[in-house]
């Protein structure tokens, strides 16, 4: 999962599917597969902006999924796009979404615990920076408190 997470778009592809996006909405409106291949390319983007315009698309995408089969496909790629911008909650819900259409995927029990496993990891990591603050704050003001007093 660690691969399909940390996958980067090549740059030539993006431009290629934005591209053609861009073309076929300037015409009318762009197809579901030209959507999907932009913003799966969005998705993979190095920038943060590039990711939530993807996981927008898709989100796009799924009101508009004509059966499970699609509606399975989005609900995956966007739970990828959620992870990625570390929007863990979100991320798990589409999962568990999909998991509700298809309960025996593989490929979103493994997103699913990935994910999980980040929140938790991510839950600990909150939880030392916020002590960690709170221990520093009050080292200043025990500072502040002893110089008031000389």
């Amino acid at each position: 999962m660690e691969r399909i997470i940390n996958d980067i778009v090549e740059p030539e592809d993006l431009k290629k599917y934005e591209l053609l996006y861009n073309d076929q909405t300037r015409r009318g409106h762009a197809s579901d597969k030209a959507q999907f291949d932009y913003a799966w390319c969005l998705v993979r983007s190095k920038y943060l902006e590039d990711m939530k315009r993807g996981v927008a698309l898709f989100e796009d995408l799924i009101r508009r999924a004509k059966d499970d089969i699609e509606r399975r496909d989005y609900l995956y790629y966007m739970s990828i796009g959620y992870t990625k911008i570390k929007e863990y909650q979100q991320a798990l819900t589409y999962v568990k979404a999909l998991l509700k259409i298809e309960p025996n995927n593989y490929q979103a029990l493994e997103l699913e615990k990935y994910i999980e496993k980040k929140m938790k990891k991510e839950g600990i990591m909150g939880i030392a920076i916020v002590s960690g603050a709170v221990l520093a704050l009050g080292g200043l003001i025990g500072l502040g408190v002893a110089m008031s007093k000389k």
